[in-house]
């Protein structure tokens, strides 16, 4: 490696060695199930459809794939309210089919991952009707509350001012039991109580069941909020702090209309998530077999995020999404910005971890909805090409994009909550469309004519079985991608990663004796030619490993890496040869 200038970003990261565990250095592949495969012509996906499809995420390459909830509901907020955690959504299929899809899986060499909801349940869940009706087991299985006595009217008021994630108070008033009960999400799901440990050892037993039925391990839904501020001495909430920003949060019945210090990240957070840790741990060391998995979603500080893989002394999530790269990558971002947060997580993970990358799920708009189509392939190779995990939303590798869903289809709770002239900014909606699997009718995802959500106007010419077909495709290079990312230069290597202007991020991802492997990504809408030897040790020679559709390369070109043109838009990975 020659010697770097000191205005470059730079960043030299040693890869694990010797990786051994199933999970490590995974490709996981999240499938939203409702919109994934259906195979009983009812227009809403099922395990059926999934274990159809098993084989075809296998071919690609994936480690394993975790599925959005398929948990008994009422379907208010789409399998996120529970009314039964041991039993399958029968629009979904049955226990039997349940069964069947993991034998398949195991078939052929993919493991399930299930989505965990921990944090609420339906307001049908029998633990819930217990708890209205005061019931002693289930008396204290929810969040309760009086409420406050309005010394100015002499009316009942909410304990707090705290609102719902979906808009509104967080805080619902019940009839039967004369007490307010709390949710963070829709008024349908209401929030367990974890400072009750009947509650904690429930939700263990949730996790022991699955387990039992043959799953790896699980994507926990929702992390930050899973404990409140404690009551004060006189038995009350307390009130949270105003945003006090009239500009991006005017309307005081948006969540973001105050800090949510007293109802997210609570202290004892972190302390769950490390017993679910030793849960699964003990799992595994009482019945043998794999090890199985924690994912975890938190939307929450960097720091916190990282705290998730553990204490030092006890461990946490496998996988704690790295939604820092999420939320603060976009369209607009410089090549700059994508080195700066790749390389602060890199250089805040606690030793023998491993780094995770995601750009895309089911609540998020499609990637190539926000990157635009023409860096489809530019990030995926960029997502499989770093240490550690990827995680791939169903769709991402066709380059799907979010379909536009009128205000009367429009099912998200959290999108039916506003308006006609501003749901589709808070909507789902659009990156929960069918999934495209050929051209016939329906895109090939059901037999029925119609779907619960509309399927995109472009799936006749961009659908999984057109870009099998063909021989460069997003989905191809993909594949490619997939493959290559198992040579021990990608599974163990070195990284060396720089942006050389606002535009070109290159590379280098090397394990001592492997090959060299040096991507360039250009973000950008101009050509750069480039001389690729200035940072790396290419030698006179490279060839095409895989490259962006709009590339003015193909695979297997051999090129010279001191003139190396670096097309518009356009990722390339290259091996020294």
């Amino acid at each position: 490696m020659r010697p770097q200038s000191a205005a470059c970003l730079f960043l030299a990261i040693v890869g694990f060695v010797g990786a051994t565990e199933w999970w490590e250095s995974g490709n996981y592949y999240q499938i939203y199930p409702r919109s994934f495969r259906d195979s009983d012509g009812d227009g809403i996906g099922d395990l059926n459809g999934v274990t159809e499809k098993l084989q075809y995420l296998k071919d690609i390459g994936f480690t394993a794939t975790w599925l959005s909830p398929i948990f008994k509901s009422p379907m208010v907020d789409f399998g996120y309210d529970i009314s039964d955690f041991y039993t399958i959504q029968p629009e979904y299929g049955t226990m039997e089919d349940f069964e069947r899809m993991i034998a398949k899986a195991k078939e052929v060499g993919i493991r399930i991952i299930l989505d965990f909801v921990p944090n609420h349940s339906s307001d049908q869940n029998e633990w819930f009707t217990k708890s209205v009706d005061s019931d002693p087991t289930y008396k204290d299985f929810y969040i309760w509350h009086d409420g406050k006595i309005n010394n100015e009217t002499g009316e009942r008021e909410p304990p707090s001012n705290w609102n719902s994630e979906f808009r509104y108070s967080a805080w619902e008033w019940n009839e039967v039991r004369q007490q307010y009960y709390l949710h963070q999400f829709a008024i349908q799901q209401a929030d367990l109580n974890y400072r009750n440990p009947a509650v904690v050892e429930e939700m263990k037993n949730v996790i022991r069941f699955w387990l039992g039925k043959g799953v790896s391990g699980f994507r926990i839904d929702a992390v930050p909020y899973l404990f409140e501020v404690d009551l004060d001495r006189y038995n009350q909430y307390p009130d949270e702090p105003l945003t006090n920003d009239s500009v991006s949060c005017p309307d005081p019945d948006d969540h973001c209309y105050t800090q949510h210090i007293y109802t997210q990240d609570q202290p004892e957070t972190l302390d769950m998530v490390y017993q679910w840790r030793e849960l699964v741990d003990e799992f595994h060391e009482t019945h043998g077999g794999d090890k199985r998995l924690l994912m975890t979603e938190a939307y929450t500080s960097f720091d916190n995020i990282i705290s998730y893989y553990g204490n030092g002394v006890r461990n946490g999530s496998h996988i704690p999404f790295n939604f820092d790269f999420l939320t603060s990558i976009n369209n607009a971002s410089k090549a700059g910005d994508y080195v700066d947060h790749i390389k602060k997580w890199m250089d805040a993970m606690p030793a023998g971890v491993y780094a995770n990358w995601v750009l895309g799920n089911h609540d998020n708009k499609r990637v190539a909805s926000r990157f635009g189509v023409q860096r489809t392939d530019l990030i995926n190779i960029l997502l499989q090409t770093l240490p550690g995990h990827a995680v791939t939303y169903n769709g991402e590798e066709l380059g799907m994009t979010d379909v536009w869903i009128s205000w009367e289809d429009t099912v998200d709770p959290n999108a039916c909550n506003s308006d006609p002239d501003n749901y589709y900014e808070r909507s789902r909606d659009p990156e929960r469309s069918p999934y495209q699997w050929d051209a016939s009718s329906k895109a090939g995802f059901t037999s029925a004519d119609h779907t619960w959500l509309p399927v995109s106007d472009d799936y006749k010419t961009n659908n999984a079985l057109q870009q099998l077909r063909a021989p460069r495709s997003h989905l191809q290079i993909f594949k490619k991608l997939v493959r290559v990312r198992k040579e021990p230069s990608f599974r163990q290597g070195e990284l060396n990663i720089q942006a050389i202007d606002d535009d070109v991020i290159i590379y280098s991802r090397q394990k001592t004796d492997s090959d060299l492997y040096v991507i360039v990504l250009n973000l950008g809408s101009t050509s750069k030619t480039l001389d690729l030897t200035k940072y790396y040790s290419l030698g006179t020679q490279a060839e095409v490993i895989t490259t962006s559709l709009s590339s003015q390369y193909i695979d297997g070109d051999v090129i010279k890496p001191s003139e190396f043109v670096a097309n518009p838009y356009v990722g390339t990975v290259l091996v020294a040869v």
